[in-house]
């Protein structure tokens, strides 16, 4: 990735919010708690994904920053979203606790030197290098695939 590519990468990661609250300005509150099977979320529970994706994703962030090598691991998001509850999750916690994630991660990638995007850790999931640059375009793609995935939701809805 170039220097270039890397800015405008981080730029689309720092705009995350912006785009989800967009959308989400867009979809009636009666929709956001429609699920279109049981094995799908609805919004409600899409939201409070984001917060919690976005937390490990700033603690493997930090990992590959502070201690390149080291192992993250995954997590199973279908029990996150069980065991944790997340139907009765309040939705504007969970948005508030993104934006501040998202703000800060923001302004941390903002000030990495070029050569910390090649640091690198093992992933569980991942037969590969998992550098830096690979978990930035994972994270900046993270909300527009919500995003449509709501989208998707409020039609079963309507």
């Amino acid at each position: 990735m170039t220097n270039e590519e890397r800015s405008q990468t981080i730029q689309e990661y720092g705009r995350g919010f912006d785009l989800l609250t967009d959308a989400l300005a867009q979809i009636p509150r009666p929709a956001w708690e429609f699920k279109p099977a049981s094995d799908q979320w609805s919004v409600h529970e899409t939201i409070i994904h984001m917060a919690d994706s976005e937390m490990v994703g700033v603690l493997r962030l930090h990992t590959l920053i502070a201690e390149p090598g080291n192992t993250v691991i995954a997590y199973n998001e279908s029990k996150w979203a069980e065991a944790l509850g997340y139907r009765n999750q309040n939705t504007d916690d969970a948005l508030q606790l993104f934006q501040l994630l998202r703000r800060t991660t923001y302004h941390l990638l903002q000030a990495l030197p070029a050569q910390v995007f090649t640091h690198s850790v093992t992933h569980s999931e991942w037969n590969e290098p998992y550098t830096l640059e690979k978990w930035l375009v994972i994270y900046a793609n993270h909300v527009p695939e919500h995003i449509a995935q709501m989208k998707k939701t409020v039609e079963a809805w309507k």
